[in-house]
């Protein structure tokens, strides 16, 4: 079929976006589903930095490349060999495949399926498969198996995950990689605790879940850091109990001082080294750091050996959040139906296809949370 996709053709554009235009609006031809594959309408897409990096280079992809991987829709057409999802189930998109056969996911870690880890390197489907050609014929590549700046998609089964239809599929989005790398940092990798102190350093997308998650924990102490007064504005909003902007020379000390001496777990949220080493020397003896952002290709994060093992302190990384999609995403999902997780608040506003090149300007420069791409948006 027939469709109009982002499609992203190089890397490290300059910017202005609006300008020079990295994002390309295409028509392009896409196939249906084969084995195990379902073909999906998107109803939203969020801007995430995964995305931007594409752009700007931080991270490198195979290009082309059609974007989007944090997403949702309603699901149109059923491939063989797929008995337990039906035309017209709304579903979300999880940006980490899983077979359920290799060793990592039946260990009960299907966020770093060994196999999804190959063929998303190489652009494809967890199938192996690509589905998307430009008119000339030419493959352009899956983002994480997903590809959700477009119309439709065409993704494996492993890659979904069905959701209550009452939830509008514009919010749904947010689900599929905000929220289980932000909330799922907290709440499964760290395995926060009621009393324990937290900060959460980066107050984006992914920073504002995490806030949001180490309220639902019960942390009694949650200090928000980052470079924006605006953001810091927002998570008091939402539960931070301090704030403390980074752009200060003294912040460590400040979040230091404010919590008798550091806090018990510190999550980079933001993606860059500056955060990282923010979230080590605010930790407390003892402490551990939870790093769930993505810094760009080659850069490293340096500490003195000593002083893990004196003071005890821990590092773990934590992608997807350390979630179980299929048991996460409803859970998530219902605590925002109750109220308790006000996730679309940090949702600034939806725009079009012809907007996206001006979204990852906003995105670029810190000037919003999450904008939420819905295909043919006033059209």
């Amino acid at each position: 079929m027939r469709m109009t996709a982002c499609v992203v053709r190089a890397g490290g554009a300059a910017q202005p976006f609006a300008e020079s235009k990295p994002v390309s609006v295409e028509q392009v031809e896409l196939d249906g589903p084969g084995h195990e594959e379902m073909l999906v309408k998107i109803g939203g897409a969020g801007l995430c930095h995964s995305d931007l990096s594409i752009l700007n280079g931080d991270r490198l992809r195979g290009l082309p490349i059609v974007l989007g991987h944090e997403g949702a829709g309603e699901v149109m057409e059923i491939g063989k060999g797929i008995t337990d999802v039906k035309v017209g189930d709304h579903v979300v998109f999880q940006f980490s495949a899983n077979c359920g056969r290799c060793r990592r996911c039946l260990e009960g870690r299907p966020q770093i399926c060994q196999r999804a880890t190959v063929t998303k390197a190489k652009g494809q489907l967890l199938s192996g498969a690509q589905r998307i050609r430009d008119l000339d014929g030419n493959v352009l590549n899956h983002q994480s198996g997903v590809s959700c700046f477009a119309e439709y998609s065409v993704v494996h089964r492993g890659s979904v995950v069905v959701i209550d239809p009452s939830l509008a599929l514009h919010e749904a989005a947010i689900f599929g990689c905000a929220v289980m790398t932000g909330a799922g940092a907290v709440m499964n990798t760290a395995r926060l605790r009621a009393g324990d102190s937290v900060a959460i350093v980066g107050l984006g997308g992914v920073g504002l879940n995490g806030l949001l998650g180490a309220k639902l924990a019960g942390a009694e102490t949650i200090v928000a850091v980052d470079l924006s007064d605006e953001k810091l504005g927002l998570a008091r909003q939402l539960g931070a109990t301090h704030t403390v902007n980074a752009n200060d020379p003294d912040h460590v000390e400040q979040v230091r001082d404010l919590t008798s001496g550091g806090v018990d777990y510190a999550f980079d949220l933001a993606g860059t080294i500056k955060a990282m080493e923010t979230a080590y020397a605010c930790t407390c003896h003892g402490g551990s750091v939870v790093s769930a952002g993505l810094s760009p290709s080659g850069a490293k994060f340096s500490f003195e050996q000593g002083d893990l093992v004196g003071q005890e302190k821990s590092i773990r990384g934590s992608y997807m959040g350390s979630c179980v999609p299929v048991r996460d995403i409803p859970r998530f999902i219902s605590l925002y139906q109750q109220g308790r997780f006000p996730v679309d608040r940090l949702i600034d506003r939806t725009i079009g296809f012809d907007e996206v090149n001006a979204g990852f300007d906003k995105l670029q420069s810190n000037a919003t949370v999450r904008q939420i791409c819905v295909p043919n948006l006033g059209h």
